[in-house]
């Protein structure tokens, strides 16, 4: 709570902003809601106005009258569903620019290691990286405040690094083999982020694109990914949405437009107000119309992902392999509010080609909601198809007939049992701790002239991650409170050394590197590979 006492103007000011915000709320109201309707909302506006102003004017103690209202839009909205929500104008901004392509700020990947903020990698032609920093670099203060020490939060580093393009941000760098702090003054600029965070040729044939994320340059990203693969000679296409949360549902339109024909239906979407309904067709020639797709999916696999997904399974133009996705059909338009804060309220649902909406059942309770993943764990979903029910009232059909289900998530047309034999709980640990990445720094530090002439060809098929390295691993986990556990180690010693080789792959090359290493270790990835021929059958032949 607030200790400052509140005065005329902060009683009246809650005051006016409720009538102000009720008379708008009315206003619109009624323009768009029957008659009966209208009543009930001015009566709530003026029951929630009676209340804040009470609030306000008699509680005992002082109130943070701004706290009290942003908690209560957090519980209305609870009530709804489990995606309409509200982002504080602290919030908006960061949440905002994860998404835009784009942000300001001094270009680095970060993270935060013996609470000290660290250069994990400059990204390319970023402002740091025409500095000089340097993977490992300690960032100890920001504009002569010390930063180390202290808890930094993600959220801090955000604070203090981003910023508006042409600032200027001085930062204190501590540098392994230097003693005095060495001083940089880093204009920011702006920053571009990827969400097609790999492509690359398998073979001879098969090009793979991983995206990670649809935001407002994936469209474009993708595009260029296509282009390039087609030049190397790609011909069948395996595209990898595991574990992608989703975005702009735009992106997602404009990416199944590039790989269907003919003006098939790529999604539709039904909301309460018409203005809200609409059906997405392929309209504009695509990068790969031609050609055979598998689509890889998981548990993960949401939003967005599905709608790929959902148009590819229900158009019958490539194979959808992995595990049953998310199951998130609901549209959220974003509404930005007069104090910077977000609204993002849920003003539809969505349905695949077919008709169907693949949105998983939710009630009142978000706690449930959530804990849906672990529902599918214990009961056997991600180890056998067999263990998945589906409601035959919600059945339908594709283009050549196929039958597919609604009701949750996009069941694959082949299913792919998760691999657990290799991974432990104390691998688990491991990776959870920042320990891997402080090994991963310190080894490559030290050893930079095995790799100084190391090509990634040499690297991926010849390079083996060694016993005594990962004995190093495990003394730095231990220094990090990771408690060895020999049996587990034992166990997941191969699976350990394909993540160190992945991840070490990642800074000494690129995203590429990281992933045609641990893509040998990915079963979806691998079954995948296997299945182009069915994916062309079903394609090409009627």
């Amino acid at each position: 709570m607030s200790e400052a006492k509140n005065t005329k103007a902060q009683i009246r000011l809650p005051i006016l902003l409720s009538i102000g915000v009720a008379a708008g709320i009315w206003f619109g109201a009624t323009f768009a809601e029957p008659k009966n309707d209208r009543n009930d909302l001015k009566s709530a506006i003026y029951k929630l106005q009676e209340i804040i102003t009470y609030i306000n004017r008699d509680y005992v103690d002082s109130v943070n009258t701004n706290e009290l209202v942003e908690y209560g839009i957090e519980k209305m909205l609870n009530k709804l569903d489990p995606h309409s929500s509200y982002i504080t104008a602290k919030d908006a901004k960061l949440a905002k620019s994860q998404l835009e392509g784009e942000f300001d700020g001094i270009g680095i990947e970060f993270g935060i290691l013996r609470d000290t903020i660290y250069v994990v990698s400059p990204l390319t032609g970023g402002p740091s990286e025409k500095l000089g920093l340097l993977p490992g670099d300690q960032i100890v203060t920001v504009d002569g405040k010390t930063v180390a020490g202290i808890g930094v939060t993600n959220r801090d580093v955000f604070d203090l690094l981003r910023g508006p393009k042409g600032s200027v941000v001085d930062i204190g760098i501590k540098r392994k083999n230097n003693q005095d702090l060495l001083d940089f003054s880093i204009t920011r600029d702006k920053i571009p982020q990827y969400s097609v965070n790999a492509s690359y040729m398998i073979d001879e044939e098969v090009g793979y694109i991983k995206i990670t994320r649809f935001a407002a340059n994936t469209h474009e990203e993708f595009r260029k990914a296509l282009t390039d693969l087609k030049a190397q000679g790609m011909t069948k296409l395996m595209l990898d949405l595991q574990g992608n949360p989703g975005g702009y549902m735009g992106a997602a339109i404009n990416i199944a437009d590039e790989l269907l024909s003919n003006e098939a239906v790529i999604v539709s979407q039904e909301g309460k107000l018409k203005r809200y309904n609409q059906k997405a067709r392929a309209l504009r020639p695509g990068a790969f119309e031609d050609g055979s797709i598998v689509v890889l999916i998981n548990e993960g696999s949401a939003s967005a992902s599905e709608i790929v997904a959902g148009a590819i399974q229900d158009n019958d133009r490539g194979l959808i392999v992995g595990r049953r996705s998310f199951g998130k059909g609901l549209v959220q338009m974003p509404i930005d509010l007069s104090d910077g804060a977000e609204l993002r309220l849920t003003i539809a649902r969505y349905y695949t080609p077919s008709g169907r909406s693949i949105q998983k059942p939710y009630g009142e309770d978000e706690d449930d909601y959530g804990m849906d993943y672990f529902r599918r764990l214990e009961h056997g979903e991600f180890f056998t198809a067999d263990s998945i029910s589906f409601n035959d009232s919600l059945k339908y059909e594709t283009v050549k007939g196929r039958t597919v289900y609604g009701g949750g998530g996009i069941m694959p047309d082949y299913f792919v049992p998760m691999d657990t034999t290799m991974s432990s709980p104390y691998v688990n640990r491991l990776f959870n701790s920042e320990a891997w990445r402080e090994f991963i720094l310190d080894y490559l530090d030290k050893n930079k002239k095995v790799y100084a002439n190391m090509s990634f060809d040499d690297y991926y098929h010849k390079y083996e991650v060694s016993d005594a390295m990962l004995n190093e691993l495990i003394k730095v986990g231990e220094k990090n409170k990771v408690k060895f556990v020999e049996k587990d180690f034992n166990k997941s010693k191969p699976y350990l050394k394909t993540l160190i080789k992945a991840h070490m792959g990642r800074n000494l090359y690129d995203e590429n590197a990281f992933y045609r290493v641990i893509n040998d270790i990915n079963e979806v990835y691998q079954q995948g590979l296997n299945l182009f021929d069915e994916a062309t059958k079903l394609a090409f032949i009627d």
